[in-house]
């Protein structure tokens, strides 16, 4: 194979009418009537609308914007501007009473104060890796970081029962949110359009039945670096397009780098292609300009999130 740095360079028309071809058909093949899309404010989201709207008309295609009291204001208001500019119906949902109602909030903080037992209303938290998995290698171990709102950062590296307190009520975000929109694609007989891209795809970087609990994926054969090459051809709004990607569901902000994935994009999504095409190693550090250890660094990581997550990307096992 001939890897090189624009390997993953889109032809936009012939891609953009695959993917309505695509949403067309299912949408046809479910006896549907139009798609339900998630908008966070996000380049994913904003780009599953832009792709609806081209391939089933801006009528047919209805917007769900769904805040939560820790989101980013701007996520909303992002959000909102992309549906005017499609000029598709949309409706805004604050999903704080639900989250409140399950304990969301109360069990996260619980989690959190296992670490560091002053925790409270007054803080701000998130998650993180190590960064710079390029420069240095480092093992997956996560560490928590909290703010007291006076710009006081305490950091400690977070034991399995914390971590997996914390994840459980933080996924449950993404799942009330899936929850909302099954509510309104039933009521309007349309289909759920899902978000994820290839890049979260292969690293499971999505929550099973919340992001990832949907009818279609438009956008899982494209990587990251793919979908803002489509959004720039479809016109999505600079705001989104210029936004550093985030997850959006710890109230201390945080990017998809430095949660989880641990290499800018611009590389990630490179070094994925030539995971997943078996490209030489020795082919890949002369097209990134990157050492033989930097890439078997980033292969070692990609196989392990690949292969801790392969649950996601399949239905429940059942006896044949």
């Amino acid at each position: 194979m001939d890897f090189h740095k624009d390997i993953l360079k889109v032809d936009f028309n012939s891609e953009v009418e695959r993917i309505c071809s695509f949403i067309r058909q299912q949408v046809r093949e479910m006896r549907r009537e139009g798609a339900v899309v998630g908008l966070s404010g996000g380049i994913d989201s904003a780009l599953a609308a832009a792709v609806c709207v081209k391939a089933l008309g801006k009528e047919k295609v209805f917007g769900l914007i769904l805040p939560e009291k820790e989101s980013n204001p701007i996520s909303a208001e992002y959000a909102a501007k992309h549906a005017k500019k499609l000029d598709i119906e949309t409706e805004t949902v604050d999903i704080t009473p639900t989250l409140e109602a399950f304990g969301t909030y109360e069990k996260r903080d619980n989690a959190i104060k296992t670490i560091f037992p002053e925790y409270n209303d007054n803080y701000k938290s998130k998650i993180t890796l190590p960064p710079d998995l390029l420069a240095r290698d480092a093992f997956n171990f996560f560490t928590l970081k909290i703010d007291d709102g006076k710009g006081n950062v305490q950091s400690a590296r977070l034991n399995k029962k914390a971590l997996n307190g914390i994840v459980a009520a933080t996924d449950s975000k993404q799942r009330t949110r899936m929850m909302h929109l099954y509510y309104y694609a039933e009521k309007m007989n349309y289909i759920v359009c899902g978000t994820t891209n290839r890049t979260e795809v292969l690293e499971g970087f999505f929550v099973k039945y919340g992001d990832g609990g949907v009818d279609i994926e438009p956008l899982a054969h494209l990587y990251k670096t793919q979908v803002y090459q489509l959004s720039e051809h479809l016109g999505v709004i600079r705001e989104i397009i210029e936004r550093a990607p985030s997850p959006d569901t710890f109230s201390f902000q945080v990017s998809d780098e430095e949660f989880y994935f641990r290499i800018p994009y611009a590389k990630l999504d490179l070094l994925l292609y030539a995971w997943e095409h078996n490209v030489s190693v020795e082919d890949v550090c002369k097209a990134m300009d990157l050492t033989e250890e930097q890439v078997q660094r980033a292969k070692r990581d990609f196989e392990a999130k690949y292969n801790a997550t392969k649950h996601l990307r399949h239905l429940p096992p059942v006896i044949e």
